[in-house]
């Protein structure tokens, strides 16, 4: 490895984030591969209550190791000394706080796969503990930077925007409840293109759907239809003044996954993260508040 690369390292070797981030950093040949970093170091982790958790964690190691050379270590606290950087890929976010309360103290930039935690309590936690210790930490769904909602918000023709219909899959899981196992990924879409600025979310649920409706300050409405029967892909309609667009999440063949990654790069190498801290905990607090109104029925004012 070259000396002037930042040495990555993994927290949390359970979900699919970790091989696609590793192969676009170390893979040079990588049609979009990301150069100035390399993942080095990595500690398996694991949820032993959490089917999507333990039953993946054992492959993905073993990929890690075998195919890119990443040394396998015992605990995270090695990891956190033995690298520049960190990605905190826990895909159980029950475990993120007291994760990265271990890990703090050893002054190294984090992100923190989404979402960031499970309640705006922990997340705010985080981030003051943070500040305590002058770290750069950023958390986000990768949907936030694909390609063709980027391009579509460069865009001037058709006038301002001021409303957004969002669609995907939102598979339900216990321990990650409501929005924040799938919904966060429509959520981000939603706060990258409207602002942070939320002021009442509201949401309707069946067995096999949901539709969450935002209300942001200046007036602009923001929709999440969450699938779990039908189409399991991402999208959505931008509206605009004068037309409407449709997003299409695929249409570039640059993956959202090495978008995001630029971004934690540049995190990396200038310790300011792209989304401030505010916006990551509103976006928690949305979800937070969609899941209250999934229960009762009623709008939750922000």
């Amino acid at each position: 490895m070259s000396e002037s690369k930042i040495r990555i390292g993994i927290i949390g070797l359970d979900t699919s984030h970790v091989v696609a981030f590793t192969e676009l950093l170390n893979d040079q040949n990588h049609a979009y591969h990301v150069p100035d970093g390399e993942v080095t170091i990595a500690f398996p982790g694991g949820s032993a209550d959490f089917e999507m958790s333990y039953s993946r964690v054992e492959g993905f190691t073993e990929k890690l190791r075998n195919q890119y050379g990443v040394k396998i270590v015992d605990s995270l606290e090695e990891v956190a000394a033995n690298c520049d950087a960190i990605l905190l890929e826990s895909v159980d976010s029950r475990v993120h706080l007291e994760q990265f309360q271990r890990i703090a103290a050893y002054g190294k930039p984090v992100f923190v796969d989404k979402p960031m935690a499970l309640s705006w309590v922990d997340a705010k936690a985080m981030f003051e503990l943070a500040k305590l210790h002058g770290i750069s930490v950023m958390s986000c769904s990768a949907l936030r930077y694909a390609e063709g909602l980027t391009e579509a918000l460069l865009e001037t023709e058709g006038g301002p925007v001021f409303g957004m219909d969002c669609y995907g899959p939102m598979a339900l899981q216990a321990t990650q409840p409501g929005l924040f196992w799938y919904g966060v990924h429509t959520v981000e879409m939603l706060f990258q293109t409207l602002g942070k600025d939320c002021k009442q979310v509201s949401a309707v649920t069946n067995e096999d759907h949901d539709f969450i409706t935002g209300v942001w300050a200046n007036g602009s409405i923001g929709t999440i239809r969450g699938n779990r029967k039908g189409n399991t892909e991402f999208g959505a309609l931008l509206h605009r003044e004068n037309k409407t667009q449709f997003i299409d999440i695929y249409q570039h063949p640059k993956s959202y996954y090495a978008s995001l990654l630029e971004k934690i790069m540049s995190m990396f190498q200038l310790k300011k993260a792209d989304i401030d801290s505010d916006e990551t905990l509103r976006i928690i607090r949305f979800m937070e508040a969609a899941n209250e109104s999934r229960a009762t029925g009623l709008p939750v004012n922000l």
